[in-house]
């Protein structure tokens, strides 16, 4: 009788056992003020010029990081306007806009990898904005650390030419 027991225990341990995995691919998500942020959609566009825009959209924020080329290295924030991080906050009453820019912010986004064969972009970024129109409903700044984004995949922007 013990060993008729132990063998439906054993078959229902090995029968209820099952593999869960989620993957999380594209993903673009962070800590905003402390907080655990993700992206439902991200998004990347290659321009032109070369120029990179990754977008990420959560209900109602965005967060547009723009650097001057996908090449893989460290894009510095607060020293130019071609290289920033906007996050928008839009509700039924106003939107929020905090920015980095020339003299305005700091951080830093690092790509990683811009991988030709999938043409997907990974990296990560952080980042202090400032609130771009003084707005009294949010804070001075935003912060935005530990930022990852990963094979979120590229649309190459066609010539308008």
């Amino acid at each position: 009788m013990k060993n008729i027991f132990l063998f439906f225990v054993v078959l229902f341990t090995l029968i209820s056992c099952q593999e869960d995995v989620r993957f999380n691919n594209p993903s673009f998500q962070g800590v905003k003020n402390n907080v655990f942020w993700r992206a439902s959609l991200s998004t990347a566009t290659l321009g032109d010029n070369g120029a990179l825009i990754i977008t990420g959209y959560s209900g109602n924020e965005i967060i547009t990081l723009r650097t001057t080329s996908a090449a893989e290295g460290v894009y510095v924030l607060g020293s130019s306007d071609s290289e920033t991080a906007v996050y928008v906050l839009t509700d039924a009453t106003a939107k929020i806009t905090f920015a980095t820019g020339s003299g305005k912010g700091d951080g830093q986004i690092v790509v990683t990898e811009y991988d030709l064969i999938n043409n997907t972009i990974s990296g990560t970024f952080k980042f202090n904005a400032e609130n771009s129109y003084g707005n009294p409903l949010a804070g001075s700044t935003l912060n935005f650390q530990q930022g990852v984004f990963y094979k979120v995949p590229i649309i190459v922007q066609a010539s308008t030419n």
